[in-house]
């Protein structure tokens, strides 16, 4: 069977798709990839054979997927909930397809397409990697649901395995899209006072924008989530669906600084769910963030036991090699 998958060229989009893309490599079946070159090397060293249709390097609309859709020829095509141009491009010539999902059902006004209002592309069933505790309720009673178990993904080359540093170990990262420096800064010297080790991803943040680091601060550009989360005491972020999934199936509670896009909504359901804490961007200050985080490694609260149930959860919904092997199913189309 020939599959097509398609994401923006963007790590918080496509990342997510790609445990699954490696999957149906691995039960048989030929795999593509239409992104934006950003995301090419990740993909290539999968084999998972990308390219980027006609100038799409972010967004693909319908006309730059359409000569591509006819070259290939899928059998079925697993679009990003990031691309309903795409979605609308297969149904107009009859490909069986799927939405996949990238965390809970975001919220309107944030720059996307709702994929449950495209109606372009209606009746295709949705790939989804949100525990449904936490999933938009409107979603769950409506939608055509797959459970996919969220697996964090790290592109290559290889790292070399993360040592743990003595001590309680507390991770901080902002992303990709939104960390400016005066926040990281204010988060790192909050931190800094409670004599944790701290592991930073400064993302878009040039580390040298920081300034002098105490002792007890390690800033990378990148991080390797997936080999950090399973030793953290506690993670500290913008609210991510990535950085948020992540670290609730490695039972981790979370103190979240969200800034746009779907965090608000993120931060809403988990905070909800007695998870994490909060912090509004008019409330962050280093003094803020270590007081909420200290509560957090004091286990005040059963933020840390709600995070638990949580991970119980997620490793309960079907694993991406699970879902691989059914995909077959979903060729007849709506």
């Amino acid at each position: 069977m020939r599959v097509l998958f398609a994401g923006l060229s963007s790590p918080g989009h496509t990342y997510p798709l790609i445990p699954l893309a490696i999957a149906a490599r691995d039960a048989g079946h030929e795999v593509h990839f239409a992104a934006g070159d950003a995301i090419h090397p990740a993909l290539a060293a999968h084999g998972l054979r990308p390219f980027r249709p006609a100038d799409a390097f972010y967004e693909i609309y319908a006309e730059d997927l359409e000569p591509e859709l006819d070259r290939l020829r899928p059998d079925l095509f697993v679009h990003g909930w990031g691309v309903p141009g795409a979605a609308a491009a297969a149904y107009r010539r009859g490909i069986p397809g799927l939405w996949h999902g990238f965390g809970r059902m975001f919220p309107d006004g944030i720059g996307l397409r709702i994929p449950t209002r495209v109606d372009e592309a209606p009746g295709r069933p949705h790939l989804d990697i949100c525990p449904p505790s936490l999933q938009d309720k409107d979603f769950l009673a409506t939608a055509e649901r797959i459970p996919l178990r969220p697996v964090m993904y790290a592109p290559p080359p290889p790292r070399p395995d993360f040592t743990p540093p003595a001590g309680a170990l507390v991770y901080l990262t902002l992303g990709t899209a939104f960390g400016t420096a005066e926040l990281l800064t204010a988060a790192i010297d909050g931190l800094a006072q409670l004599g944790v080790a701290v592991v930073v991803a400064a993302g878009r943040v040039p580390p040298h924008e920081l300034g002098a680091l105490p002792a007890n601060v390690t800033v990378e550009p990148w991080v390797d989530q997936a080999a950090v989360l399973p030793h953290a005491a506690a993670v500290v972020h913008h609210g991510g669906s990535g950085t948020t999934l992540g670290a609730l199936a490695a039972g981790v509670p979370q103190l979240l600084l969200p800034q746009g896009a779907d965090q608000y909504a993120n931060t809403d359901a988990v905070t909800s769910a007695g998870a994490v804490l909060r912090l509004l961007p008019d409330a962050v200050t280093p003094d803020a963030v270590a007081d909420e985080v200290l509560t957090l490694l004091a286990g005040r609260g059963g933020h840390r036991d709600a995070s638990r149930a949580l991970a119980t959860e997620i490793a309960a919904m079907p694993a991406p090699a699970e879902v691989a092997r059914e995909l077959p199913r979903y060729t007849a189309g709506p």
